[in-house]
């Protein structure tokens, strides 16, 4: 959701990196430069010492107990699901669902929602860029439902290509899924259009805001979704805690998937009775100390506010493009004007794990492969790129220390 501006003081970039213990360690004898936030992002003091807390302090279940212990926890842990209602635009607390991250509430959907409104015939879109996240689990339910899956193809700057829309989308089409930013390319997709176009075939709409959650406020309502999923630990959160929004009334008519404690209202063994929502989709003990820590990353993120997160990562994005497009023989793959903090690039013939593990000598995390987006790897014809990704606590110096390590590799295997 898009908060009002509010006067604040400079950042001090200084202290904001001193928050983070990690960017205080040597690799190899090297600082750290920590360029993979894509696959995930470090941890604030803050976060660390909520989790710690709640270890150290405060463990208890929550939920089903009347001492102070579980009635503290259960207090902690629902506070984080409003500041997720918040955070998102979400009309109502009882639409936010936690799981154990992006892929498991996809996977939630598919097997609950889709199951019981997916038919023969019925037609899944998904676009060429997806992570895998976002296209396994719609295949294995075109394999359940029998259904079709139609993708939505990229153009040659990574950008999908609108005019197949009206194409690829049809009266037979029930859900949209599609990617807000992509984990490959960094591409920002245009999802309120290809909502409102879904919404006129009388499709449900999915999307996957792994990687736009840490770079700019989202609006469930200005996106027009039905279900929205993201993962705490792209949000600078714990790992194995996740986020499924999904709107009331859709969400209401889905049966649970996962049977057990908490999600019940009662059992016999004649039958039994579910809970109301959100308890009904969140069966057993959850990850509470994941859940608390992603409240603390919620109000660190906040706290810096996002015109200054988003206007941070832009320069670093921008200087990254140009020192790496500037490299003779390198490659950008995606290209487009509107993009998450991501560059992937290949350098001649190197292979990408050479150029890792020779950027991995100096200190530098980069990530290589074919990011869990196989289908993006074959469109540009590239086995695999390597990935920079930033965060606002990047430097320009790790730009430059990343430009080094490329013309090294390129002396290695000249």
């Amino acid at each position: 959701m898009t908060h009002a501006a509010v006067d604040r003081p400079p950042v001090d970039l200084t202290a904001v990196r001193g928050d983070f213990p990690m960017l205080g360690r040597l690799v190899h004898g090297r600082p750290l430069a920590y360029l993979d936030n894509a696959a995930t992002t470090l941890k604030p003091r803050p976060v660390i010492e909520a989790v710690a807390d709640h270890y150290r302090a405060e463990v208890a279940n929550i939920h089903r107990g009347v001492h102070y212990l579980s009635q503290r926890a259960t207090d902690r842990y629902e506070a984080t699901r409003e500041r997720v209602r918040d955070l998102i635009g979400a009309r109502d607390t009882p639409e936010i669902i936690f799981t154990s991250g992006t892929t498991a509430s996809i996977n939630l959907v598919a097997q609950s929602w889709g199951d019981a409104n997916l038919g023969p015939g019925d037609e899944i879109v998904v676009t060429e860029m997806e992570h895998h996240s976002n296209i396994v689990p719609w295949q294995m339910a075109c394999r359940r439902r029998g259904c079709v899956l139609r993708v939505l193809p990229i153009l040659d700057d990574g950008t999908l290509n609108l005019p197949a829309v009206e194409r690829v989308l049809s009266p037979r089409t029930r859900l949209l899924a599609v990617t807000l930013a992509s984990n490959a390319l960094g591409t920002i997709n245009p999802v309120a259009d290809l909502a409102a176009a879904a919404r006129e075939r009388g499709a449900a709409v999915l999307v996957d805001a792994a990687q736009a959650v840490a770079h700019a406020p989202l609006d469930v309502q200005a996106l027009g979704c039905d279900f929205l999923a993201f993962s705490g630990h792209k949000l600078y959160g714990p790992t194995g805690v996740g986020v499924l929004y999904g709107r009331r009334e859709v969400l209401e008519g889905m049966p649970p998937v996962a049977g057990g404690g908490d999600m019940i209202r009662s059992v016999a063994f004649e039958g039994s009775t579910y809970a109301e929502l959100p308890n009904r989709l969140e069966a057993g003990t959850p990850n509470i100390a994941g859940v608390i820590g992603l409240g603390a990353a919620i109000d660190y993120v906040r706290e810096l506010g996002f015109v200054w997160i988003e206007e941070r990562e832009r320069r670093l994005l921008r200087a990254a493009t140009e020192a790496v497009g500037a490299i003779d023989g390198a490659r950008v793959i995606g290209a487009a004007p509107d993009k998450a903090p991501v560059l992937s690039f290949t350098v001649g013939d190197i292979h990408p794990h050479d150029l890792g593990t020779i950027a991995d000598g100096e200190g530098i995390a980069l990530r290589t492969g074919h990011h869990c987006a196989q289908p993006v790897m074959r469109r540009f014809g590239v086995p695999a790129t390597a990935r920079a990704s930033f965060a606002f606590y990047n430097t320009e110096a790790e730009i430059d220390a990343l430009v080094r390590a490329i013309y090294r590799c390129m002396e290695v295997f000249a």
